[in-house]
């Protein structure tokens, strides 16, 4: 669609354009959900570039608080990878200017060569601009591998961190709005918008019909399931930490954006268990999450079919 803007273009609305304009607003209208940022906290960029446009995160303590992207403009597509992997950590630093300034921050890129830009000798003129404004700011850039910072990529997708911030109640927002001392909270009604389907939506809908939850279910009602409880929706916790039923596609799910996403990096099984629990639970979830780690280091192709294995546990 962001064709049609140049000037000279004829006006022509194709179904392909239609189905990018009914992509744009379900992605406006779903998950993933944003969290507020803490301005006395360091901040934590992740940067990417390539001959189509530039993409970038800014996160804090591993939640997502914006995304940021823009096609290429006409005189940067002959820009070399070098300068094309700096334009993108300069349009981060501009569209958040008002956050990073100021604030500690770590910018994080595919491309090995921008950790050493404040000690490189030759510099052409375009850089030199850039690393006046660079220098701003109090900032390290580390090397990260193209393979495990895919932003491009997950700037289109449902990362796990969101996922698990689409679980955050909104009495918590509440609270996050009362700490910026806006002056509202207690004046105005909070209005969120519903998206649809949500992963607590599904686990809902599973809760239902899973004969171990309906278990669990007759144990709260008789006094005997002390660390679950029943919320109003009518779903079912332990502890603070939801309960998944056994469905195969849910917890491939669960895990899947927990390992595989932009922003988890291929953690370790102990790491990804510990992540995990502090919003999921189920039956055998440790050793589904070793299981997963282990087939996900040693063969990708293996991935079919390791849920029946674990469920039988």
């Amino acid at each position: 669609m962001t064709s049609l803007l140049e000037k000279g273009v004829p006006f022509n609305w194709t179904k392909e354009r239609q189905a990018a304009f009914d992509e744009l607003k379900k992605r406006l209208t779903t998950a993933p959900v944003l969290t507020l940022p803490d301005l006395t906290k360091s901040f934590t960029v992740y940067c990417d570039a390539s001959k189509e446009g530039l993409g970038c995160v800014l996160m804090q303590e591993g939640k997502v608080i914006a995304y940021a992207s823009r096609q290429l403009r006409k005189h940067e597509v002959n820009y070399p990878t070098h300068d094309l992997e700096l334009a993108a950590v300069v349009h981060a630093l501009k569209i958040w200017r008002h956050y990073l300034f100021g604030n500690k921050c770590e910018i994080y890129t595919d491309h090995k060569s921008l950790k050493y830009i404040f000690t490189q000798n030759e510099l052409n003129m375009r850089q030199r601009r850039w690393l006046e404004l660079i220098k701003d700011y109090d900032l390290e850039i580390h090397y990260h591998p193209g393979k495990a910072n895919v932003v491009a990529d997950a700037l289109s997708r449902k990362s796990y961190v969101n996922m698990a911030v689409a679980f955050q109640m909104p009495f918590e927002l509440c609270v996050e709005f009362e700490s910026l001392n806006l002056g509202f909270v207690h004046h105005t009604t909070v209005a969120t918008f519903e998206a649809e389907p949500t992963l607590e939506q599904e686990i809902r809908n599973h809760q239902k019909t899973d004969e171990k939850i309906q278990e669990i279910r007759e144990q709260i009602k008789l006094g005997k399931a002390p660390h679950f409880r029943e919320d109003e929706q009518g779903i079912v916790w332990y502890k603070n930490r939801i309960c998944v039923p056994d469905v195969d596609s849910i917890k491939k799910l669960i895990l899947s954006e927990a390992h595989d996403t932009a922003y988890s990096i291929h953690p370790g099984s102990t790491k990804m268990y510990h992540d995990l629990k502090e919003r999921f639970w189920w039956y055998g979830m440790k050793r589904a999450v070793a299981e997963y780690v282990a087939v996900c280091d040693t063969s990708p192709e293996d991935f079919e079919g390791y849920v029946q294995d674990f469920n039988e546990f």
